[in-house]
């Protein structure tokens, strides 16, 4: 910033000014690095002229590229649009040449001394005198994008900080949202003069969707970018948008939920990412309630509100299971018992989702419990009376070996025969997210393989156990697998469960 960012691009600068009502003009020359000269010389008019001599072009930098018009065009509307003060450049214009036919008009370029720049901005004028249309043209030319804008925030504070700020919510998430080469931030202006493009400071990282402008005339234009990143200022600007912009979701999830349900399927994840990212715990209380899961009972999206507004007085937990997709959560043998309770579970297919709850740990005093635990708690409630047949286990435990950390007779299985459950600390939601890193150790969850002792191919396992020991193992190790694969979790061996199954179909 400032005039002696000139010698970036240039070897030599020249100032001539010649002030109001003075005869002698002055002459003002540097290299930039030695020192400068100052002297007399004659100027016809007021006003001051810079003069540039603009470096030798090299292989890694174009100076001359600051001859061209189109450039510096570029330049002035990018960083100085909004200066209140005209920029102006001759620049070519199109026109019709004097005394062609007016039917048949023939055109010529002539230039003409134009104004490059706006001087009033966007974010200047009152809500009421800009139009849907001029707002979407000015989202579209800041976010690079082709959408338009779901949701269009102002505001305009006055105080210790003084601040006004133009933000938009995206109605289509950018391809690279999640990608790491994806540049956040908001336009950074101090008196209409741009400071940063992307200012990542402004916003936490959860609200990175968020695309704008703000512009305060209490930052410093020499500021540096590390100061930037601490300055107290653009802290209380951020707290102040970050509020504005919560109390913006929470309205359209009152107002208009088929809107808040489009926003959440956009960008849901970094919601949850604010609850489950670094600083997860100061700002769960405050969102919290922007959270909506599917809910198996209502067949659409609910927030934990809700599902708590509708739990019988007896019920002590927040149920939850976690999946690819709700379609295939709701397939799941764990999800009998609790329906048949008319227990309102919540599907979770999100990756973070899990995490999400466990960062939260309770919502208005009520724990959450997966449903796919190895304990499976419903509150004091009786459960299903079983024999533990401990031989039958036994054995099973003895056949898969180190596949499996238990069996156990289950208490929640009706109509199938196995279920796959996890131990105590990881889920399988968790292991398969954690797979994704390529850990050099992989994490996995402890696998509790669950038998329903009614069902007829637990009984013709435990019959052969006597009577044919390799094909009660054969059924042992089938049963493994179909756990593993209502599971959602990947077979040992494919070529080895299709053997399997082909044995015992001799």
């Amino acid at each position: 910033m400032g005039f002696y960012s000139a010698f970036m691009v240039a070897d030599e600068i020249t100032v001539v000014t010649k002030k109001y009502g003075a005869e002698t003009a002055y002459r003002w020359q540097s290299s930039g690095a030695d020192g400068y000269t100052v002297a007399e010389c004659e100027k016809g008019s007021v006003g001051t002229d810079v003069i540039m001599h603009l470096k030798a072009d090299t292989d890694e930098e174009k100076y001359s590229e600051y001859l061209d018009g189109y450039r510096l065009y570029e330049l002035v509307k990018k960083y100085s649009d909004y200066i209140r003060y005209p920029i102006r450049m001759l620049r070519p214009t199109r026109r019709v040449k004097e005394g062609s036919d007016p039917e048949k008009p023939e055109y010529e370029y002539v230039d003409e001394m134009t104004t490059v720049n706006s001087m009033v901005p966007l974010w200047q004028r009152p809500r009421g005198e800009v139009t849907d249309e001029e707002y979407e043209k000015f989202y579209q030319s800041i976010a690079h994008a082709f959408d338009k804008p779901q949701r269009v925030i102002t505001a305009s504070v006055e105080g210790a900080v003084t601040y006004k700020a133009l933000l938009f919510i995206p109605s289509q998430r950018p391809m690279d949202f999640y990608s790491e080469g994806y540049e956040k931030g908001l336009q950074l202006y101090s008196a209409g003069v741009m400071i940063m493009d992307h200012c990542d400071a402004l916003l936490p990282d959860y609200l990175r969707f968020v695309r704008g402008v703000v512009d305060s005339p209490d930052l410093s234009l020499n500021i540096s970018r590390e100061l930037l990143q601490h300055d107290r200022q653009l802290k209380v600007i951020g707290n102040s948008l970050e509020k504005k912009l919560r109390a913006d979701l929470e309205k359209l999830l009152r107002d208009d939920r088929e809107g808040y349900e489009k926003f959440y399927e956009n960008f849901g994840r970094a919601i949850g990412f604010g609850i489950a990212g670094p600083d997860g715990l100061s700002r769960k209380e405050a969102l919290q309630d922007l959270l909506l899961f599917y809910s198996s009972t209502e067949k659409k999206l609910v927030t934990l509100r809700e599902y708590v507004d509708r739990m019988a007085e007896s019920q002590k937990y927040i149920y939850y299971a976690a999946g690819e997709s709700a379609a295939a959560i709701d397939h799941l043998p764990q999800t009998e018992l609790l329906k048949d309770k008319n227990y309102e579970i919540l599907y979770l297919t999100g990756e973070t989702d899990e995490f999400v709850l466990q960062m939260l740990g309770k919502y208005a005093d009520k724990e959450f419990r997966s449903i796919l635990d190895g304990e499976l708690d419903l509150g004091g409630e009786e459960q299903k009376d079983i024999d533990e047949k401990p031989e039958l286990m036994q054995f099973v435990k003895e056949t898969l070996g180190d596949k499996i950390k238990e069996a156990r007779a289950s208490r929640r299985l009706k109509t199938h025969p196995v279920c796959m459950t996890a131990g105590e600390g990881l889920s399988f939601e968790m292991e398969k997210y954690f797979k994704n890193f390529q850990m050099p150790t992989p994490v996995k969850a402890d696998r509790i393989l669950e038998l329903n002792t009614d069902h007829p191919a637990v009984q013709a396992m435990e019959a052969a156990m006597t009577s044919d020991r390799a094909k009660a193992e054969l059924y042992a190790k089938i049963l493994y697998d179909q756990a593993l694969l209502i599971a959602g979790l990947p077979l040992e061996d494919p070529s080895e469960y299709t053997d399997l199954v082909a044995e015992l179909m001799k």
